[in-house]
């Protein structure tokens, strides 16, 4: 029997923009969910950018997102941290994104015997960043990671991304990052829990089976995945789950809101 859907969670790059453009249906689809009244999140694995900059950067592409109805893995990981350990401490290797949503969820941005060491992705990794965190690791600090993806992209082709670094990390200390973004299903539920959704009744729509996708089953959700992004319908097969429908793009999900 098909679920009433009441909810929506989306994956933002390959689904609603790529490269900074709109993708066809994108602007439609998040203007359907705002007049329908339907709760979403628009998810993003990318910790570098605030709430505020992505409105501001899915505006420009004319997608109208409103501030709120953003969820990055910087603030899914400042949850995370304040759900652990209310008030803590941390020593942070990221942008504004992650710095902000940490800060707002009242931890303290430290060098000094911090509780944890959160690092997430930067256009610009300084070695001497990378060894101090090493060191605090070492000494006791434990291991949180914003999200694992390994790559990220650029205008010149692949950038290493927060996934690569935490491997070097731990490769020099031993000790194994929690990665907090998608796929971990952490990323969904936190989403589900900030506009008051029930897995039962809510969606996760991506472009990418072993992110998206894998995060939404994992949570209980049930999964549209659209070929607009990463991935080709051929693709699938390699995989061992399955989304509950494929379509095209974005474009196909507005009537369906």
């Amino acid at each position: 029997m098909t679920r009433e859907i009441r909810s929506w969670l989306s994956d933002m790059d390959g689904v609603l923009v790529h490269e900074g453009t709109a993708l066809p249906g994108a602007a439609d689809f998040v203007r359907a969910l705002r007049d329908a009244g339907r709760p979403f999140l628009i998810l993003t694995n990318n910790s570098i950018f605030t709430p505020r900059d992505l409105r501001a950067r899915l505006s420009m592409s004319g997608i109208d997102v409103p501030e709120g109805a953003i969820w990055t893995s910087a603030l899914a990981t400042a949850q995370f941290l304040t759900d652990q350990m209310p008030g803590g401490s941390a020593y942070v290797i990221g942008e504004a994104g992650l710095t902000t949503a940490l800060y707002e969820a009242g931890y303290t941005l430290t060098a000094a015997e911090p509780d944890f060491v959160v690092l997430g992705e930067t256009r610009t990794y300084s070695f001497e960043a990378i060894t101090q965190a090493i060191r605090l690791i070492q000494g006791g600090a434990r291991f949180i990671a914003t999200n694992p993806d390994v790559t990220g992209p650029s205008a010149e082709g692949d950038l290493p991304a927060t996934g690569a670094v935490a491997a070097m990390i731990q490769a020099a200390t031993r000790r194994q990052p929690y990665f907090v973004g998608k796929p971990n299903p952490m990323m969904i539920r936190s989403a589900l829990n900030r506009i008051d959704a029930h897995s039962e009744t809510t969606v996760m729509v991506g472009d990418r089976m072993d992110t998206d996708v894998v995060a939404g089953i994992e949570a209980g959700l049930r999964t549209f995945l659209v070929l607009s992004g990463s991935t080709k319908e051929s693709d699938v097969a390699r995989f061992p789950f399955r989304p509950n429908e494929i379509v095209d793009s974005i474009q196909d999900l507005v009537d369906r809101v």
